[in-house]
């Protein structure tokens, strides 16, 4: 598995975990902010990853910048996804959906990279419908950004 795979898969193991918490719906970016580190250094350490190595600088830069923009990430995942609103969707499809939007959005990663990395992580993670879900929004945002 590849250092930025492993970032990935840290990053939505962590972004899920933050999920869990309760949090005040008016304050969730200052929050989520604020827990993420110790998040991150947990499932990190279970993943046997240090802290300051590539993999978890990498994860740590997607959280950052992904809980920074969530607001526009969400609105992106919610105009691209019928039937279904962003609290319908299931937490992990969800992460794994904000990272990779993130990704397309913010940095130079190349969209067919992010979503091919996406739908690998899906799979591994998520129930067997989740990749062509998380594709569909992937494509179309993707395509729209064109």
């Amino acid at each position: 598995m590849g250092l930025r795979r492993k970032g990935r898969e840290i990053a939505v193991q962590t972004l899920y975990s933050l999920e869990y918490l309760e949090l005040d719906s008016f304050l969730r970016e200052l929050e989520f902010l604020e827990k993420y580190p110790q998040k991150l250094i947990e499932i990190a350490t279970d993943r046997g990853v240090e802290e300051g190595v590539k993999e978890f600088n990498f994860a740590d830069s997607i959280l950052k910048g992904l809980i920074q923009n969530i607001d526009e990430i969400d609105e992106q995942i919610s105009k691209h996804s019928t039937h279904w609103t962003i609290d319908k969707i299931a937490y992990l499809d969800k992460s794994v959906l904000r990272i990779a939007i993130y990704e397309i959005l913010f940095t130079s990663t190349p969209h067919p990279i992010v979503m091919n990395e996406a739908i690998e992580i899906a799979k591994k993670y998520c129930s067997e419908s989740s990749a062509k879900f998380i594709n569909g929004i992937l494509n179309a945002t993707s395509k729209e950004l064109k």
